[in-house]
């Protein structure tokens, strides 16, 4: 098991590249369960949860190539069934249920694990393919879900849900009649995704709105597609500026789906200045505290809300965090206040009151955004910082350390 060992202090200076982002080339991926056909995707990361998605559609009889562009062809789907050992470890596993249903009228899927950030129910996925007219059992484990024909319908979502959003969207393409998602999510994931089906022969639009309206049609064909930059990874690396007080250009990424996060850095005292093709990101010279309200798209990511806690903790004052989305986004807390951080936990709120310097210390990572939390303290602290349990960050960073290094910092991983 490797762990990553930093020394601190280096203010970090260069150009980063963003790789393609996970959450959207995972549901582009499965979308080729959709139509038959060589479908060629661009821009996928080379991460461990996209090596698992390959896993699982080859276990469906599905043909996986190459690594970007990865090429998929599902002319021969001779499996419906996603089996607890693969899907236990990603709950992205989850949106093969919607099109498995919709092109082969059954599938049997494992409940899904992933990092134990909150409960985050597939309720709303189970409801929601009822209300298209599939019969849904939970049996031993798993979703067993079938229907000889989806039928369009209203569908709302109680809660914004990025998954739930995607996997009935895709189900959704190959239904009879017309679907309207209520509530749908915003998210650019999201958009990815319907552009992408789109380009396969599905009838979406309102994408990027909270009502999303499909059209279902009798087939769909290959796809030719790009996955977006990854915006979480982006703004790791604005917040890597802004805790070592660098300057880092932030290449290939869209700053239009960073909104949130550039206006929060502002306010803490950073620059952020916009160029084609990537941002500028400059940290300032005393950290000013801020307060973030993690939301749904177009807010405040909750994938980000780790890596900002661990800037806040250098803060000039007192930084109230609230955790809106997952109810156990906490858990990096602990490990942060190890090296030296003054955090005060009162049920999904934070009060991170700033302290003069953290100290490298032995962390744990719990999960993967914790993950990040942690090696942007390591980076700023006084001394040696050793993080554990680092298969977390392969999940979500490609080659994070190596981009690292190449800004400055004092890192690498090393074999234990």
């Amino acid at each position: 098991m490797d762990k990553i060992i930093i020394h601190g202090g280096k203010k970090l200076r260069g150009d980063v590249f963003i790789s393609g982002a996970k959450n959207a080339a995972l549901p582009i991926m499965v979308s080729s369960l959709l139509a038959p056909g060589w479908h060629n995707f661009h821009n996928v990361p080379n991460l461990v949860d996209i090596r698992t998605i390959k896993r699982l559609l080859r276990s469906l009889g599905v043909k996986c190539e190459g690594d970007s562009p990865v090429r998929v062809n599902s002319d021969d789907i001779n499996n419906c069934e996603a089996s607890y050992d693969l899907v236990k470890t990603m709950r992205a596993s989850i949106l093969v249920l919607g099109p498995l249903v919709a092109r082969m009228g059954i599938a049997r899927v494992s409940l899904p694990g992933g990092c134990a950030i909150g409960a985050r129910p597939v309720n709303l996925h189970i409801k929601a393919l009822k209300d298209m007219g599939a019969e849904v059992e939970l049996r031993d484990g798993y979703i067993e879900a079938k229907a000889s024909k989806l039928k369009g319908t209203t569908i709302y979502f109680d809660i914004s849900t990025v998954t739930g959003t995607e996997n009935i969207m895709m189900a959704a393409c190959l239904a009879e009649g017309t679907s309207l998602l209520k509530n749908a999510a915003k998210e650019p994931e999201v958009i990815n995704l319907a552009v992408t089906l789109n380009s396969m022969g599905a009838r979406i639009t309102g994408m990027g709105t909270d009502v999303i309206r499909i059209d279902g049609v009798d087939r769909l064909h290959p796809a030719e597609a790009t996955v977006i930059p990854d915006r979480i990874e982006a703004g790791t690396y604005m917040i890597a500026a802004g805790i070592t007080g660098g300057d880092i250009n932030v290449m290939g990424c869209n700053h239009s789906h960073l909104d949130a996060l550039i206006l929060k850095l502002r306010n803490s005292g950073m620059k952020i200045t916009p160029f084609e093709g990537g941002l500028r990101a400059v940290g300032a010279r005393r950290i000013k505290s801020i307060d973030i309200e993690t939301l749904p798209y177009p807010g405040f990511p909750t994938d980000l809300q780790a890596q900002i806690m661990a800037m806040m903790t250098l803060g000039g004052g007192s930084s109230v965090i609230t955790e809106t989305v997952f109810e156990n986004r906490f858990m990096h807390v602990n490990e942060l206040m190890r090296m030296g951080a003054d955090i005060v936990i009162k049920g999904n709120t934070a009060v991170v009151k700033g302290v003069p310097r953290l100290q490298g210390a032995q962390v744990m990572a719990t999960d993967l955004r914790a993950s990040a939390s942690l090696i942007l303290a390591g980076l700023v602290a006084e001394g040696r910082t050793e993080l554990s349990r680092v298969y977390h960050i392969d999940r979500g960073y490609q080659g994070i350390e190596k981009k690292f290094a190449a800004l400055g910092a004092d890192i690498k991983r090393v074999a234990v």
